[in-house]
């Protein structure tokens, strides 16, 4: 089961719908025009758009899948007394005092650009259930590090 916010879930609606409705045609119309090219077997171009064709279905299936196992979060319960899901955590590197903010998000949303990080992530786990005040030791590819919650909010 994958958590999302409504946003989140909107958001991959709307590219499962582009995909379906604008990419696969085109796809198609591209399959159509290279076979029109006559001889298949040394034809790059078909097998350019075949190979095109099987990666958007692919794309296709695994959104269905994450749409269909979606469950999504009611914002207006979610509490900031501890981490959770959805949670915008500010945090602090007890070692250095560099300071940091993430978003806990599903699996689905996550982009470390815009500091939103998967609820799967060493990082995130290390963080869900903490309050404020309470330091995290967590385990990244790096070693250990120790993250306090300085702040926890929407």
């Amino acid at each position: 089961m994958a958590y999302m916010s409504e946003e989140g879930y909107k958001k991959l609606m709307a590219e499962l719908k582009e995909l379906e409705t604008v990419e696969r045609p085109k796809i198609s119309a591209a399959i159509a025009e290279a076979r029109d090219k006559g001889d298949l077997s040394e034809n790059a171009e078909y097998d350019a758009a075949k190979e095109a064709q099987g990666m958007l279905e692919m794309r296709i299936n695994k959104l269905k899948t994450v749409i269909a196992d979606a469950k999504i979060i009611d914002e207006s319960k979610l509490k900031t007394d501890s981490v959770q899901i959805l949670n915008k955590v500010e945090l602090k590197n007890v070692k250095n005092g560099m300071k940091m903010t993430y978003t806990i998000v599903s699996e689905s949303e996550a982009n470390l650009k815009e500091g939103k990080i998967s609820v799967n992530t060493p990082i995130a786990q290390g963080l869900l259930g903490k309050k404020v005040g309470e330091v995290a030791e967590i385990t990244v590819p790096q070693g250990k590090i120790a993250l306090e919650v300085v702040n926890i909010s929407f």
